[in-house]
């Protein structure tokens, strides 16, 4: 059997099904009630984790904003509701398209190094690394950008003030929100996490355990500290008594932060990848996302190629390949280019990807040992996405995390910030897999200053039908989900934005060596297929993913929103 039936997307419609009942049930609650749709021009949309912060961006598209407050909106109103997945305390690259001038840039508010990181402080007296140093402790927390990234994006694009675009989120934190079963759950698996940091059991659990759903979760220092942010800019955070706070919280838990490793951030624009596939144009993140790289890669690979449907034995049989190579050169080349000398351009092109496509069998599977070094010449996570398009066509696409679910657990005294463990995402060694089993060389070594190495891919994809613009959370499978869903958007001639978000997935990253599938997304014959092929396929534990998808229709002129059932949200239409 070498397709998967259309109709087991079925199998994610009951998840949708109970998210919206959710919203429902919720009504009239704390806040819950401002989760439903506010009235909008249909030529604007937003996708985002949760409907609240959905809520928000339309709130903000409403006061006449533009789709650049919006997304500030909805990525303040998400450290709220979804504090497991981004926050204050974390970073992210925020994709941009301005409408009157067609002008595109990747904000980088990506975490950085502090000043006193160096690979030693995470190994032991024999150079081996110390367990638990890059994802636990003050050692594990990286310089946030995600503040100095609201900002910036607000003054520099937005038409409103900061503060204007922080309100719903500061009225979420400070009134509170009633917690949906997913944030219960997640509190549950990380409740020991939370338990060891006093500020964090007193904000993230009722009673040292996780609340029940429907608890009501205040967190008026954070609202302080958002207040904060909206009077003062990037200041009100890096400076200050929130900087003291930050500051001390880091070094109490054993790092070694100074004030000048927080007045330093900055937020740098970047020229996003860009690229043809087929008939259409993709606009993607850029260094230090390896995810925009993987992505030209891998689709210029299948170019190669005859693939009519990736869902197939032969077609995803040759998404695998591609992923392997990519994945390959992710962990051989790639790095902060601020540090170190990338060939993006060598990488990226179709030449190069002939190269590597001509060692793919479509019989047999790759070993991933027997990927030479190759030549190259010069010249668990949690995170979370949204996506908006607004009526005059601006539009964005970002990606946000603090790494872990609920980082790394340390509240930074009373500003309610949780910070991030995004040190894991740099590289202690060729044979040092980080949480996501990802391996690394020296291009993505620790260094003061230093930008990890993300797999976040925020993307635009215009071609003839219009714009689809998509993201999602999930570590190292964020690649593989994107591939995936570029794929199946081009292939189709009528875009069915909820089948897009909810197809089954599965993921390959070179080492290890193995495909992982969906629980339930693919039957036993096409994964018999599979190993008949030579490949490694396991069954992960759960679904992954909440991939956020808006797309703009060049026919009509309207845009619809679509939120992978795997979540908590429902893009509103």
């Amino acid at each position: 059997m070498n397709a998967i039936p259309r109709n087991r997307v079925g199998w994610l419609a009951a998840l949708r099904l109970a998210a919206m009942l959710g919203v429902l049930l919720l009504a009239g609650g704390v806040e819950s009630a401002r989760a439903e749709p506010h009235a909008r021009d249909p030529r604007a949309a937003i996708a985002s984790a949760h409907p609240l912060a959905t809520a928000a961006g339309y709130e903000i598209l409403g006061r006449g904003g533009n789709a650049f407050d919006a997304a500030v909106a909805v990525a303040a109103a998400l450290g709220v509701v979804e504090p497991y997945s981004s926050g204050l305390g974390g970073g992210g690259f925020w994709l941009l398209h301005r409408a009157r001038d067609q002008f595109q840039v990747m904000v980088d508010g990506r975490e950085t190094a502090p000043g006193s990181a160096r690979p030693e402080r995470y190994l032991d007296a024999e150079g081996k690394p110390v367990r638990g140093a890059l994802t636990q402790g003050g050692n594990s927390v990286a310089v946030p950008g995600t503040p100095a990234a609201l900002a910036h994006v607000a003054r520099g694009y937005g038409r409103l003030t900061l503060g204007e675009n922080l309100a719903p989120a500061i009225r979420l934190a400070r009134d509170g929100f009633e917690v949906d079963p997913r944030y219960a759950r997640i509190a549950h698996m990380r409740a020991s996490t939370l338990q060891a940091d006093a500020g964090a059991a007193r904000i993230f659990l009722h009673n040292g355990r996780a609340p029940a759903p429907r608890y009501v979760l205040r967190q008026p220092e954070l609202a302080a500290t958002l207040e904060l942010l909206a009077a003062r800019g990037a200041e009100g955070f890096y400076g200050g008594r929130v900087a003291r706070a930050l500051i001390e919280a880091v070094n109490r838990a054993g790092g070694l932060w100074q004030p000048s490793d927080l007045a330093a951030y900055r937020v740098i624009e970047r020229r996003p990848v860009r690229f043809r596939h087929r008939d259409a144009t993709i606009v993607t993140a850029s260094l230090p996302s390896a995810g925009g790289i993987a992505l030209a890669q891998a689709l210029h690979m299948l170019e190669r190629f005859e693939i009519s449907d990736p869902q197939t034995l032969a077609g995803a049989h040759l998404v695998i390949e591609v992923l392997r190579r990519a994945f390959r050169d992710r962990a051989l080349y790639l790095g902060d280019s601020d540090f170190v000398t990338v060939p993006v351009p060598r990488l990226v092109s179709k030449a190069y990807a002939g190269e590597r496509a001509a060692g793919i069998n479509r019989a047999a599977a790759t070993r991933s040992e027997a990927l030479g070094d190759g030549e190259v010449a010069a010249g668990r996570g949690s995170t979370t996405h949204l996506s908006v398009i607004d009526a005059e066509g601006n539009r964005v696409a970002a990606t946000l995390t603090i790494n872990w679910l609920f980082g790394s657990g340390i509240v930074a005294g009373d500003t309610g910030v949780l910070l991030n463990n995004e040190m894991d995402d740099f590289s202690l060694g060729p044979d040092v897999p980080n949480t996501y089993l990802l391996r690394g060389g020296a291009a993505n070594a620790i260094a003061p200053g230093k930008r990890p190495l993300s797999s976040m891919t925020p993307t635009f994809i215009e071609d003839e039908k219009g714009v689809l613009i998509v993201g999602a959370p999930g570590g190292s499978r964020i690649v593989s989900q994107v591939v995936l869903t570029v794929l199946e958007y081009l292939r189709t001639p009528r875009v069915d934005l909820e089948r897009l978000v909810g197809l089954p997935r599965f993921h390959h990253q070179w080492w290890p060596d193995r495909v992982e599938i969906e629980p339930e997304g693919f039957p036993a014959e096409w994964r018999a297929a599979l190993e008949a092929k030579g490949h490694r396929v396991e069954t992960a534990g759960r679904k992954w993913g909440n991939l956020q998808a808006v797309f703009w229709s060049r026919a009509t002129g309207l845009a619809v929103a679509a939120s992978d059932p795997r979540g908590a949200d429902v893009g509103w239409y």
